[in-house]
């Protein structure tokens, strides 16, 4: 049995320590499978990367911010006049990263 000691950390705490991380971090990465707030790593060797992957900024634009573009709301993937897009438009990106700021 592992003994705990102290009390746990208050969110507004953690928050403020996880603040230097790339906000996509919030969300599990669908390339490598990183749980939500653990870093991206490489599939082969397990590395831990010092930035997101692409794909996990995708997921992440798509679950915080509308889409200026396509007019989507959030947790909606972006289309191209009907056609679903694999990724989301760039001015999904530069309103995430203001939602987020």
């Amino acid at each position: 049995m592992t003994a705990r000691y102290g009390a746990p950390m208050p969110q507004s705490i953690r928050h403020q320590l996880r603040a230097t991380h790339h906000p996509a971090r919030a969300v599990p990465c669908p390339h490598c499978g990183a749980a939500a707030h653990k870093p991206c790593r490489l599939r082969t060797t397990g590395r831990l990367l010092p930035q997101p992957h692409p794909q996990r900024v995708s997921a992440w634009a798509q679950l915080s911010a509308c889409c200026p573009e396509c007019q989507v709301e959030p947790g909606c993937p972006c289309h191209d006049e009907g056609r679903a897009r694999s990724t989301v438009h760039a001015r999904r990106y530069t309103e995430a990263e203001e939602t987020a700021a």
